[in-house]
């Protein structure tokens, strides 16, 4: 791979070119006035997303997974701990790009899901429709390239693909997965459409998915071969089932994972503990019973020997996708560091949701123990890792559950070089459009852009928290909802309203009505206290019809 083209950049110990990013003396300040215009560069942009990987897997949260690039992030950087996604891929990533809802953007509904009682809606189309901003369109007007590879998910049309939305080059996967390996069983079609700048375009032999999107980004940014700054989205499809690795990273975690469910939940409960990613005296969730898991799932002790080797290696696979993934974001960090960027780019790393706990499955495959992990294997995590990937909270994507909406999220400013303190205030993918736009000092639209009336961004900037001005985001009093194929929750800095969607028809993951956790206390939502609080059930479901009014949410499984 050739290395970047190098250009001339500010001198050592010059303050961040973005205006108060961080703190100047008046030495600083005097150098700085001295530097010819043309140095005074805005900064460069890399947001990395992984594809459901959960709250705990990480080394840096808590996780055995060896990640060092990652976790090398964080050590130069800040963590959040309360970061909050959508509940799953597809509406994450609509609320990424334009700052706003997913039922504003379009995904309403996952295109794949959309049911008779939405489809047709205004913001139900399954694409990111023209009725929101485009953060890269944003950037590209204001000066930017824009480069993307990876998980696109938000239309399968060149009229609503990454080009039409701004993305000077890029290289996606259409749809919401696919397998990560080029080849296949000879009997299984392929799942997922690839194309270039627009174009269809083939897999090439030895196709690995997030090898190959390295590559590929890698590529886009060696071609930046002007002063321009550029904004680089790589939009990762690992751990995203089904579950393939190369072999060498596979073989790092043979036994691994032979102690069980349970033993790696603790211990990893144990370290995020120790590193403050959670209070010491935090009570997480509690597992569910074998009866309310979607799969069926025994305990570890209920497993014959065979069923325990087959979960095992499920787990060593899936740990070898997310040291695979750390490796290829080492890849990029590398490469900014050897032409000079690394020091004037923004990054931002996160997961688009927490992980899959729902079965996933498809014919034609060999699923053999010796098999799982190869091009022709197809399986997931299933519920029991789930729960272990999401520690310390309750259940995974695509419910109401914190394990859904919760996500490791780590950001380094340009020019940092240490870690700030950890910070545990509510934060929103929606805040990252404004945030980059603050950042880069481009105006935000509001309503009003190419002379065409647009849903504003609503998400709010982080620059004053990441500048230490301020400790929290969203303050005291914010009210926060969301919606997805009928999993609805709202909170507010002390309590959370929630109701799980049935599970193909039985409420196995939830009451079947409105529950309520004190999640000032209670993160983990461990204890449903809606009827001694019927007056704040009151009140949050009152805000929540609010909230789905606002944003046009349509009821999922029809009138309610």
């Amino acid at each position: 791979m050739a290395t970047f083209i190098t250009r001339q950049f500010l001198v050592a110990g010059l303050c961040s070119v973005a205006v108060g990013l961080t703190a100047c003396t008046d030495n600083d300040k005097n150098d700085q006035a001295n530097v010819p215009a043309v140095e005074k560069k805005k900064p460069n942009i890399l947001f990395i997303m992984a594809d459901d990987l959960g709250y705990s897997d990480l080394g840096a949260f808590g996780g055995e997974i060896s990640t060092p690039n990652i976790d090398a992030l964080a050590s130069t950087g800040r963590i959040l701990t309360d970061y909050h996604t959508a509940q799953a891929c597809s509406p994450t990533r609509s609320q990424l790009l334009s700052g706003t809802d997913h039922h504003l953007a379009g995904i309403g509904s996952m295109a794949e899901s959309i049911n008779d009682n939405v489809r047709g809606a205004d913001g139900y189309e399954g694409y990111l429709n023209d009725r929101v901003l485009s953060l890269p369109q944003l950037l590209k007007d204001n000066g930017y390239h824009t480069y993307m590879a990876g998980k696109w998910h938000l239309g399968l049309t060149s009229e609503y693909g990454p080009k039409a939305r701004g993305f000077e080059r890029s290289f996606v996967l259409l749809q919401g997965y696919d397998l990560h390996y080029k080849d296949k069983p000879a009997s299984v079609q392929r799942p997922g459409t690839y194309t270039e700048d627009g174009q269809a375009v083939e897999l090439p032999d030895g196709f690995f998915s997030t090898n190959y999107y390295t590559d590929k980004l890698l590529d886009y940014l060696n071609s930046n071969k002007d002063d321009k700054p550029f904004f680089a989205y790589a939009a990762y499809t690992a751990p995203h089932w089904p579950l393939q690795a190369p072999d060498e990273f596979i073989a790092k975690y043979k036994g691994k994972y032979d102690a069980g469910y349970d033993a790696i939940r603790n211990q990893r409960l144990a370290r995020q503990k120790q590193l403050g990613i959670v209070p010491a005296d935090f009570q997480p969730a509690n597992p569910l019973a074998t009866a309310n898991t979607p799969d069926n799932a025994g305990s570890w002790n209920e497993l014959t020997d065979d069923q325990k080797k087959i979960e095992a290696r499920k787990m060593e696979v899936y740990a070898a996708m997310i040291e695979n993934l750390d490796y290829n974001v080492g890849r990029i960090i590398a490469a900014l560091k050897k032409s000079g960027q690394y020091d004037n780019t923004l990054i931002f790393f996160v997961s688009d949701n927490g992980a899959e706990g729902f079965p996933r499955n498809a014919n034609g495959f060999d699923n053999s123990l010796n098999n799982i992990g190869k091009p022709t294997s197809y399986v997931s995590i299933g519920s029991r890792w789930a729960e272990v990937s999401s520690t310390p909270f309750h259940l995974w994507k695509l419910t109401a559950g914190e394990g859904a909406v919760l996500s490791p999220a780590i950001i380094k400013l340009p020019s940092q070089n240490k870690a700030e303190t950890i910070n545990t205030s509510f934060t929103s993918v929606k805040d990252v459009s404004p945030t980059i736009l603050e950042v880069a000092q481009i105006k935000n639209p509001g309503s009003q852009y190419n002379g065409k009336t647009v849903h504003p961004i609503t998400g709010k900037s982080w620059l004053s928290l990441l500048q230490n001005k301020t400790s929290t985001v969203y303050g005291d009093n914010f009210v926060f909802g969301d919606e997805l194929h009928g999993n609805q929750y709202v909170r507010t800095a002390n309590w959370k309203l929630e109701l799980q969607a049935p599970y193909q028809g039985k409420n196995i993951l939830g009451t079947g009505d409105w529950e309520l956790y004190d999640i000032k206390n209670d993160r983990a939502e461990r204890n449903n206290v809606a009827a001694q609080h019927p007056d704040i059930v009151a009140d949050l479901k009152t805000k929540y019809s609010q909230y789905a009014k606002d944003n046009g949410v349509q009821p999922f499984f029809g009138k309610q």
